[in-house]
């Protein structure tokens, strides 16, 4: 937790619960893609959600596309939860919007640092990836609030 902590201290309750829903969506992904993404992968696919979210924040509709196809894979599951979200938020849509990006920014971050601040893991290019699943081993489906998946962690 020494290493998550820090990276998310900023974040809202809201924007906690969209990166611990994204988190959980790319370790489900990385469990069932052959061959699995690497950090670098999270990162730049939770970069180009994000990027897409400000941009249209700005009231400029463009998708922003991660260069790297596993990458693609991730940013394509994401954007089409994030999506579904928005849609039920209503009138809300364009705060959770916010929120979102604030939340893949921080997760941004972490995929990124965790080679430096996560030696233990086996490769250090799945740091981020061995640590968030590790992260959510014994998670079990959340209950609905507020739209948001709420994965309960034993940690």
């Amino acid at each position: 937790m020494r290493f998550f902590l820090p990276r998310i201290a900023e974040l809202t309750e809201t924007q906690y619960r969209l990166l611990m829903l994204v988190q959980a969506l790319v370790v489900q992904h990385a469990k069932n893609a052959s061959p699995p993404p690497v950090d670098r992968d999270v990162a730049e696919a939770v970069a180009s959600v994000a990027a897409t979210l400000e941009t249209a924040g700005k009231g400029i509709i463009y998708e922003h596309r991660p260069t790297a196809i596993y990458a693609q894979r991730i940013a394509e599951e994401i954007s089409a939860a994030l999506r579904d979200l928005v849609t039920r938020a209503g009138a809300d849509g364009a705060r959770l919007e916010r929120d979102a990006a604030k939340a893949l920014r921080a997760l941004e971050r972490s995929a990124r640092e965790a080679e430096k601040d996560l030696p233990e893991a086996a490769r250090p290019d799945t740091s981020w990836l061995v640590w968030a699943a590790r992260m959510f081993s014994n998670v079990k489906p959340g209950d609905a609030d507020n739209g948001v998946q709420s994965p309960k962690l034993v940690i």
